[in-house]
């Protein structure tokens, strides 16, 4: 059984599944997805992701606005908050830092970020960091801020191995996504050959970036089996035991994910 640690439900292509969420939900299940963490990206459609996947336990949510996206306003703490106290939230984010599609002063984004680990810090649930040619600041923040406090992961990791000594010396776990697969990925391939196997998550960031043999086309959370295959060939163990240590490690992150 496999765990998707980071998702987009709200934004799946399912005309596979005749448009029906159910009818995905029935496949991903069929595909021994075990648990989905459907990750927030802005406030405006999070009451209408609440709506899609409210009636399944084995899904849960974060309520968090990505660096890049454009607001009308910035979430407040006291409003991340009010939305992380519910029992389904299990996570902040996702948040952090992108300089890869921004430009210019980018106070903004870092304020943005430092208002979401506050409000991590004040419901005691983890968050989920993004984090693209940013890698120093983003560290930075999270040290000023005392993220260590609440822990959480670095999602879709794709920097090197003495980044990743950092982010788990913060205390942090590090996922692996589609792109480990990739031929030019092989930063990020030492990274899963050498990273405690208490300390990693595996996910899809479906819709995008599909792992190959599916590279370029729409994401679905079953294809994580894929990166599991991935990591446990770089790994030297099997696909079985990359299942059972990501799973584990997932909830022990997010406890609130247990049904």
């Amino acid at each position: 059984m496999f765990i998707d640690s980071h998702c987009h439900l709200d934004r799946l292509d399912l005309t596979p599944f005749e448009g029906e969420f159910a009818s995905f939900m029935r496949e991903a299940r069929a595909q021994q997805i075990e648990h989905m963490l459907c990750v927030s990206i802005d406030l405006d459609s999070y009451s209408e992701m609440r709506r899609l996947v409210d009636g399944y336990d084995d899904v849960s949510v974060s309520v968090g606005v990505h660096p890049n996206e454009q607001v009308s306003r910035e979430p407040s703490v006291e409003e991340l908050v009010v939305l992380a106290e519910n029992d389904k939230v299990v996570a902040i984010g996702e948040t952090g830092l992108d300089y890869y599609r921004s430009s210019g002063s980018l106070d903004w984004q870092r304020e943005r970020f430092r208002q979401h680990i506050r409000a991590a810090k004040i419901v005691g649930k983890p968050l989920i960091i993004h984090s693209r040619e940013a890698k120093d600041d983003t560290i930075n923040v999270l040290k000023e801020e005392g993220a260590d406090q609440v822990s959480g992961v670095f999602h879709c990791f794709t920097e090197d191995w003495e980044t990743a000594r950092q982010v788990l010396d913060l205390g942090f776990f590090i996922s692996f996504s589609g792109i480990v697969t990739f031929r030019n990925a092989q930063s990020i391939q030492e990274v899963a050959r050498m990273i405690p196997e208490d300390r990693f998550l595996i996910e899809t960031d479906s819709p995008y970036l599909a792992p190959i043999p599916f590279r370029g086309k729409p994401n679905y959370p079953f294809y994580v089996r894929h990166v599991a295959q991935c990591v446990a060939e770089l790994k030297g163990i099997s696909i079985e035991r990359v299942a059972e240590l990501s799973s584990d490690n997932f909830f022990r992150l997010f406890p609130g994910a247990r049904a």
